[in-house]
């Protein structure tokens, strides 16, 4: 006798272990509908373990990068410390999501998940809950993105495995991609150029130096021309193409481009962490908290 799993039965399970929406099913589906078998049988299989662990913060992790001539690929996975992060089990988890997404061209995480993981046999949700049950840490595959096929050149650069960039250019020019993605690692550059940087930000950075110059005493001229200065400042220093070239300062970005008749398509880059609220505690609270059952 075939017993329906409802839907509401899922949710349940799901709420009460942290277990993925597809393992929940099968649990129930193999409990015959008992909610507290299914649990059974998902602690079984190190399921829960990892589910607890689900809603720990995991800022830390590593960055990897694949190209395969055509397309460049870039994966941010994240643990909760830094030592996981260098496992072995961990970093060839972190090179078998990049190669499932680059193979797959998939750049969303969700629809990822469900798919059969490089060398593994398994699904690639699947796989990251045994490693989660196996290092005992959160994991979480936080972003992925690929280069557009429309891109002529494609640069990567990967600083150590915390940073990576990748360039695309209208140009073939892989040693200038190259340069251009290291620069980017070092000096953040938010958009491409000055253009990119939307209206409602100029207007605001330019009352911020208005009402700064307002106290200077000088004519209203001067004040306005002290922020357009200001202004173009700020823009070149956000603007990939005003920043000094790391390589050599003497010239900005923008002019090695025109130098070599090429234009920055898109760029992204990853930073381990970047905008992940870490939790810090202090050691001896944390004891103490502990010995009095807090």
């Amino acid at each position: 006798m075939t017993v329906t799993i409802s839907a509401s039965q899922v949710k349940e399970l799901r709420e009460r272990t942290g277990a993925g929406m597809m393992e929940c099913k099968k649990a129930l589906a193999a409990s015959g509908g008992d909610m507290e078998r299914a649990i059974e049988e998902l602690r079984k299989a190190g399921v829960t373990k990892a589910g607890k662990k689900a809603g720990r913060i995991a800022a830390e992790g590593a960055v990897a990068i694949l190209d395969n001539g055509k397309r460049a690929v870039m994966v941010e996975i994240n643990s909760e410390t830094d030592f996981v992060a260098r496992d072995n089990n961990f970093t060839a988890f972190v090179k078998a999501v990049a190669e499932t997404a680059l193979n797959s061209a998939e750049e969303d995480v969700s629809r990822l998940s469900g798919l059969p993981l490089q060398g593994y046999g398994k699904s690639v949700e699947e796989s990251r809950q045994e490693l989660v049950s196996k290092v005992g840490e959160n994991v979480q595959i936080r972003r992925i993105v690929l280069s557009q096929p429309s891109a002529v050149s494609t640069g990567t650069y990967l600083h150590g495995s915390r940073i990576g960039v990748i360039v695309e250019l209208d140009t073939d020019n892989k040693d200038l991609a190259r340069d251009v993605a290291m620069h980017i690692a070092a000096s953040k550059p938010v958009v491409v150029s000055p253009d990119n940087v939307s209206k409602d930000i100029i207007e605001k950075e330019k009352e911020i130096y208005m009402a700064q110059a307002a106290n200077s005493g000088k004519p209203q001229d001067i004040i306005e021309k002290m922020v357009l200065g200001r202004l173009k400042k700020y823009l070149d220093e956000i603007s990939l193409t005003g920043q000094p070239f790391v390589k050599d300062p003497d010239t900005t970005v923008g002019s090695l481009l025109n130098k070599h008749r090429a234009k920055v398509l898109a760029f992204y880059r990853y930073e381990v962490g970047e905008g992940i609220e870490k939790v810090t505690e202090d050691f001896k609270e944390a004891v103490m908290s502990q010995v009095q059952g807090g």
